[in-house]
Order: C-alpha cells, then structure tokens, then sequence
C-alpha cells in the first residue's frame, strides 16, 4: 500500500517522491490520415501485427458526421508478446467525434504508454494526479488490452498513459475473445482486485469459447535467414522507444516529465543553439527527448505534429543496415539527421511515413550505471552517415540492456 510520510510514499517498500514509478515504455500510438497506407507502412513493411480492431463508428452521435471520412477503425499491433505495442487510429474519425474538443493541435500521438509496477501505483497515481491538479482524460481499464490505467496529459495536450497488467499473447496468437469484455472500467478499481487467472476461470466457466480471439500470427512468405531464423523480412524489431517530442514551452514540459511522471535528466546539449533534454525512466540513455519547436523546420520534419520521432529497435547492428536497405527498397523514405541530437545512441536512420512521422531505426542504446553519469562525449564513437562501416567494434554495454524474449516469428 502506497503511504505517504511527509514528502515520500512507500511504493512497494521503498520510499519514493510520488506514488509510482514508471519501469519503461510499453506502447505508443499515431493518429493516421490516410489508414491504409499507414497500414501497409507499419504492418507490411515494419512488421507490426494487429491483435485487435477497435471500431469507432459507434461512438458517433449522428453517423454523418463519419461521411467521407474514411476507415472507421483503430487497430491494436504488438512485435512480441504485449497485446499492443503500437496503436494506429484514424485521425478524421477521431477528430470528428471529438465532441468536447480535447485532441490538441499538433499532438498527433494518440498515446504515449509507460508502465509501472502493480495496479496499486496506478490507483495511487490516480489520486496523487487529482491532489497535484494534474489533468488526466480518464481511468479504469482498457478493453482491448486488458489494462489498468489513468491518462495524464502533459502541458501540451499530448496524452501519457501509466498502466499496468497488459494481456500477452501466447506460442497460439490469440488475443481475448470480445465477448469476455462484458463490462466498462471507467473508474479506479476497487483495490485488492482480483487476479486474471479468476477473470478467465469466470469466463469459461460461464460459456465463453477462448478460441475465437484475433489471431495475429503472421502468414506472409518468410524467405530472409535473420540470424538462423526464416522471416518475412529481413529484420525483427526487439523492442520500441525512445519518443522524441517538440515543445514550444520547455520549461513547463521538461517540469511534468521530471515532476510529476519522474523522468530523471540523464543529459542536456545545445545544439545551434537550442538546448535539448534527454531524459531516462530506467537503465537506457533515454527513453524520452525534449527539443524546442524552433528544431522542427529547420530539420524539415512535418509541422503537423509535434513528435519528432518514435524508436524501433532492430536485435543489432547488421539487422537496422539490412532493414535501411529492405525499407528503401519497398519505396519508404529513409532520413538521417545529425547524431548530436541523439547521444547516447550511435549508427540510426529514421523511416518516414505517409503522414510524415519519423521513425528512428537503431540497434544500441547506452545504459546508465548506478552513478547515473553517461559515458564522457568524447569518448563515445564518431559516426558519419555517410560513410557506415561494415562491422563495428563493441561498446562496453554493447547488447546491454532490456532484451526481446521469445522467439522472432
């Protein structure tokens, strides 16, 4: 139970400055114009498979106002075993039933998702939000996913999500059938709550058949030896993050990141004269960047959002040169930009997509010690974009770091 003594909360037995503590990036969605493009690009040609479908149609008060807007759906896409890793939903739909006007301009993000440890941090979360007067759009649980969760925007309207328990998916493929979803959560849940294995005990018990859930096992032809394993393409992402985010007010943006979600700055730099944050919520360099607005033109990134890019990783440095290549060859947009801005970090690419988001392909991310200090800039290697080697020589944390379990296919 999360306690308050003076300014600490006991937080699993250990005393922290809010009630939680975020553990990592666990997923991450775009708002697209044009769905089956972005379809194609984030399916096709990344790899993504969509566990569920999520119709938005019903939500409409008159289903005119959808008229010539497009595919109604939001598709739900996981690498590995989360349910969902990467959220694409239709921008038009959604900003046509916005009734309230919440979607803020430029926040093309539909969700920005970090997790933290147990259901009680995200309950204590929730009130700690509402005492600090912290705006959150909703709590309760999501339905498809299976997640608890509370929604704290940030001082731009971009949506953060802390949430905990998403649902896995297993050697078979299948997400949860849509029939077992037989109630909203809209609310904090009532605490201790009971455990999953009793919601599925329930479900069967009361009929429920457990094997008609989305299957998202990919069929496509698997031609490409990755590191002894046949695939469809010629990499596999291992895992997502860091986000990059433009803010015209760095200063009340960098303050909720740190204050009130607890992001630790691990680094700052200036670059032509700007000054950019990167900030860690656990061993990585960052696993989220702050630049100002004014980077954002000069770098000739789309002025429709606000993000500057989302990360995929690939499991090494053979896989992102053979997933630059494949990208290029399926017609996709491949972008370098100066690797000042992202230290920490060595050889990438960025993959743009059709509504011109950026997507930075990379294999390494530096991991910080106990000390918290990142390595010395000048001893970090020099990279030239335009002239990539064949191998590399390892860093001292080279495959340090989270890793991807299970199998790739």
């Amino acid at each position: 139970m999360a306690t308050q003594l003076q300014d600490s909360f006991d937080v699993g037995g250990v005393m922290l400055d809010r009630p939680f503590k975020i553990r990592r990036l666990g997923h991450f969605g775009f708002y697209a114009n044009d769905m089956a493009a972005s379809l194609k690009f984030y399916r096709d040609l990344l790899g993504f498979q969509i566990t569920d479908v999520l119709d938005f149609a019903g939500r409409a008060n008159d289903p005119k106002d959808l008229e010539g807007k497009g595919d109604t759906n939001g598709y739900f896409m996981r690498y590995g075993t989360d349910h969902h890793a990467f959220v694409l939903f239709p921008y038009r739909v959604r900003k046509a039933i916005d009734y309230n006007d919440t979607m803020a301009d430029g926040a093309t993000m539909n969700q920005i998702t970090w997790q933290v440890g147990s259901l009680e941090e995200v309950r204590h979360a929730t009130d700690w939000f509402s005492e600090m007067g912290v705006q959150y759009g909703r709590t309760g649980r999501d339905l498809p996913g299976s997640n608890w969760h509370v929604y704290p925007v940030d001082p731009e309207g971009r949506v953060n999500e802390l949430f905990y328990g998403i649902e896995q998916i297993g050697w078979n493929g299948l997400s949860k059938p849509q029939n077992m979803y037989d109630q909203k959560f809209m609310k904090p849940p009532e605490i201790p709550y009971i455990r999953e294995a009793e919601e599925v005990r329930r479900a069967v018990e009361a009929g429920i058949d457990m094997s008609v859930g989305t299957n998202s096992l990919e069929q496509a032809e698997a031609s490409y030896d990755v590191g002894g394993v046949l695939l469809p393409r010629p990499f596999k992402i291992t895992g997502i993050g860091p986000v990059r985010l433009f803010t015209d007010n760095m200063e009340e943006t960098l303050a909720f990141y740190m204050d009130r979600l607890g992001f630790v700055v691990t680094e700052s730099i200036d670059w032509n004269g700007e000054a950019c944050h990167f900030l860690r919520c656990g061993n990585d360099h960052h696993a989220l960047a702050l630049y100002p607005m004014g980077l954002r033109a000069e770098l000739g990134l789309t002025d429709w959002s606000s993000n500057f890019s989302f990360g995929v990783r690939m499991n090494d440095y053979q896989q992102l040169k053979a997933a630059i290549a494949w990208l290029a060859e399926q017609g996709a947009e491949i972008r370098y930009f100066p690797p000042e801005l992202f230290p920490g970090m060595n050889y990438t690419a960025f993959a743009i997509d059709p509504d011109g988001h950026a997507i930075q392909l990379y294999y390494y991310m530096e991991q910080i010690g106990w000390d918290g200090r990142p390595s010395p800039a000048d001893q970090r290697p020099l990279i030239d974009n335009d002239n990539w080697p064949e191998t590399l020589e390892p860093c001292s944390d080279s495959f340090a770091g989270e890793q991807f379990m299970g199998p790739w296919g």
